[in-house]
């Protein structure tokens, strides 16, 4: 049975055993099987810490809980793992807080272009952020662990040594990175990921901004030989587990889980971490890719750019009712600890 079918199997058992009310807490003894939803290739750091996950909760279960992992937006599309998580369509969920702008406030602070210089620091501020704040947009799930990927770097068809080559630069980039690119004087470019090798051939963009496993990961670096060390944002992950299916759990089971999401969140932090550094290596070796870093003088510009955009997160989080300045300093705060 192939995996598609078997999430429509899966999806429609869910959904009988809620409107019959066969749904009943998971005995002791029993082998309990949870699906987990995932929206990038098999071979991305996201699903790679998935398989992780999967099989470490297996092992410290006793083989008890089996999880089926569903990459690629097999099981969910990206935009919709959140809901149907929460819906039960699956079990487990992997997602992208920044696809749902506005959705997250609380985590949207460790997206601030804050410049962060790694996933391993800014995995655990996110986790501590989160747990220590308890927002309320996660009420209705249970978190079993967050991270984030590595800091956004520039990766072009020309050199960018400085600060100064990026003015009029086209380059692609995705979410709020856009006003982080139109405030250094690049021009921001929305346009799919899997679009970006043919654009950039062409001349559309001359590069795009990204974290640089996909270098190699989707061979980045046949089309841009040149990449420059800039820290400008990270993207925010969490992953969450069905309240229900989470009550229904044994005791047993929920201290394993417990007990194994911060250690997740920095597992993943250093592998992605160690993943750029073989990304580059690789670029380096098979396509003589050459990297630029930025000076102290280009840095501190970035972070006078960019001012305005904390500011602004500031000011409306608070509008809302939270304490945008307090949630930021903690987020600095935790970036000062862990770097």
């Amino acid at each position: 049975m192939n995996k598609v079918m078997l999430s429509i199997l899966v999806t429609a058992a869910v959904l009988f055993a809620a409107v019959t009310g066969t749904a009943t807490p998971a005995s002791a003894g029993a082998e309990i099987t949870l699906t987990y939803a995932n929206f990038p290739p098999a071979s991305t750091f996201p699903c790679v810490q998935m398989e992780r996950y999967a099989k470490e909760v297996e092992t410290r279960t006793a083989g008890k809980v089996k999880i089926l992992t569903f990459p690629g937006g097999t099981l969910l599309p990206a935009k919709n793992i959140f809901d149907g998580v929460q819906s039960g369509a699956a079990d487990i969920g992997n997602f992208a807080m920044s696809y749902q702008p506005g959705r997250f406030p609380v985590s949207e602070a460790v997206d601030l272009p804050l410049g962060f210089r790694s996933a391993h620091t800014a995995s655990l501020a996110l986790y501590d952020l989160i747990m220590a704040y308890n927002p309320k947009e996660f009420a209705n799930v249970k978190i079993l662990t967050l991270f984030t990927c590595p800091p956004a770097d520039f990766m072009t068809s020309r050199p960018v040594a400085a600060l100064a080559d990026l003015k009029g630069m086209e380059l692609r980039v995705s979410g709020t990175g856009a006003e982080v690119i139109g405030r250094l004087g690049g021009i921001p470019v929305a346009m799919p990921q899997s679009e970006t090798p043919e654009a950039i051939q062409k001349g559309i963009v001359k590069g795009m901004v990204s974290s640089r496993e996909i270098l190699k990961d989707f061979n980045f670096a046949a089309y841009c030989p040149y990449s420059t060390d800039a820290d400008l944002f990270v993207v925010s992950f969490a992953v969450v587990m069905n309240r229900a299916k989470w009550d229904a759990l044994p005791g047993d089971v929920k201290e394993v889980l417990d007990k194994l999401g911060r250690e997740q969140a920095e597992w993943t932090g250093t592998y992605v971490d160690n993943h750029v550094e073989e990304a580059l290596a690789w670029a380096k070796k098979g396509s003589g890719h050459k990297t630029f870093d930025l000076s102290a003088a280009d840095r501190s510009e970035i972070e006078k750019a960019v001012r305005p955009l904390i500011d602004g997160y500031v000011k409306r989080v608070t509008e809302q009712g939270l304490p945008g300045a307090e949630i930021v300093g903690r987020v600095l705060e935790l970036k000062k600890k862990y770097e």
